[in-house]
């Protein structure tokens, strides 16, 4: 397994960072699938988190060091089978392109944090030019073999159930033949996959597309808005009833997260602007409905937000039009969607929760364990912690966990992530599926 080794820099803020250590030997420890699992077909189903999305795109490096794939490897130590990934080729190892840190500009004022320089990588693409884009972005390279991680970034439970997905969504029409575009929905190609086990952790995508908009659904997208319940215990359920063949197959499932909970709601605050602009009085303005008010505690600026903040734009005024910050001042006020203000945190979070009863619910009625996600997330990132001697937060760049674009996982994450798949499986199935030591694994390379 590779080990990858960073450069010391003096821009970090843990030194946990800096180390790594092994998880202790436990002597006596025999691995066990124990009596009920057979992990000769693991299939994942799952969105972008399943697939090793990270750093705002899928990339060969990632999938390679997706959770399923840690799984498919721990598995293989219990009488686990082939692990068959839609990877990219090693010459278009870049897949759709993605973010990489390559440096980091100094603080602009005194007390202020250096910002990080994220530079988009553009070479060795897998993005077909030779056809026409999908609405959901660039066609990519087609891989339709019988795949074990059917981990699609984007899709949500609700779109699961839709044929016409196939010919929206690029990352689901890449499993497709040109004959199955627009006819075979993800349920139908998830029953073909056969399991013998599975994991699924689906429905991020029903509420984090309406929250990274900050609340504001796209008319143009049926799938960008708060999925309602009816709907979302209907296709849940079919969805499982499809993987466990009424009792025959064993898995867990994995809940939603706070989507709130992540870097990319957590990052750019009122302080660190106003430290940035070295204006502790700084105001920040925003479009809430009809009117406009000030940032307060509770609303959330998303990180896709912050490159428009401040952005000079010429707007009209009593007095003529004259240069104005965007979002420093009520007459350029942020637009309603970037911003995620308190009452729509409310509406996000209340709805997660809804949603994840019903996950429960339906999980319960099938009998399959849930790794509860949304409060392992709240448990783990309330405060700083420490795992085999390395430091790890919710903080952006430095705490370990998420990639650059602040929501995916670092391969770091998802080793840890992949453990606590394992500790469900070992506690209701009886197992001693082995663990990985999550330190062979990379969080943010710094340049």
């Amino acid at each position: 397994m590779k080990k990858y080794i960073y450069k010391v820099s003096a821009l970090v803020l843990f030194a946990g960072v800096l180390f790594t250590s092994c998880d202790p030997e436990i002597e006596g420890f025999e691995p066990s699938k124990g009596a009920k699992l057979d992990f000769t077909k693991y299939v994942a189903v799952g969105n972008s988190l399943t697939a090793g999305y990270q750093d705002r795109g899928l990339y060969r490096e990632g999938q390679l060091n997706s959770y399923p794939a840690i799984l498919a490897q721990q598995f293989a130590f219990v009488g686990g089978g082939a692990f068959v990934q839609p990877l990219f080729t090693e010459a278009q190892a870049n897949g759709t392109g993605y973010l990489k840190l390559t440096g980091f500009n100094p603080p602009a004022n005194p007390g202020a944090s250096p910002s990080p320089i994220l530079t988009p990588v553009t070479t060795n693409l897998a993005v077909r030019t030779d056809v026409a884009p999908l609405p959901g972005g660039p066609r990519l390279t087609k891989f339709t073999d019988t795949v074990n991680n059917l981990g699609v970034p984007g899709m949500s439970v609700l779109s699961s159930f839709t044929p016409v997905y196939g010919g929206i969504n690029p990352h689901f029409e890449r499993l497709l033949t040109d004959a199955e575009v627009g006819q075979k929905n993800y349920i139908t190609k998830v029953g073909e996959s056969q399991p013998t086990f599975f994991t699924l952790w689906l429905g991020n995508n029903d509420v984090l597309t309406y929250a990274t908009n900050g609340a504001v659904a796209d008319p143009n997208n049926p799938f960008s808005g708060l999925t309602p319940a009816a709907q979302f215990q209907q296709i849940y359920g079919a969805l499982v009833a499809t993987l466990t063949k009424g009792g025959e197959v064993e898995g867990v499932i994995a809940n939603i997260p706070d989507v709130t909970s992540v870097p990319f709601f957590k990052t750019v605050t009122l302080a660190a602007v106003r430290a940035s602009a070295g204006n502790q009085d700084l105001n920040i303005y925003f479009k809430d409905g009809e009117t406009t008010r000030i940032i307060a505690a509770g609303d959330l600026i998303p990180l896709s937000t912050q490159s428009a903040l401040g952005r000079v734009d010429m707007i009209q005024t009593p007095n003529g039009t004259a240069p104005i910050p965007h979002g420093f001042h009520p007459l350029n006020p942020l637009n309603d969607n970037e911003v995620l203000d308190v009452n729509e945190v409310k509406e996000v979070t209340d709805h997660t929760k809804v949603l994840n009863d019903i996950i429960a619910q339906v999980a319960a009625a099938n009998k399959i364990p849930v790794f509860d996600v949304n409060k392992y997330f709240n448990e783990r990132f309330a405060k700083p912690f420490v795992l085999n001697g390395v430091v790890y937060s919710s903080s952006f760049i430095t705490g370990n966990i998420f990639s650059l674009d602040g929501i995916h996982l670092t391969p770091r994450g998802a080793a840890i992530v992949a453990n606590e798949f394992i500790n469900v499986i070992n506690k209701n199935y009886g197992a001693s599926v082995p663990k990985v030591d999550e330190t062979q694994y990379r969080a943010i390379p710094l340049p």
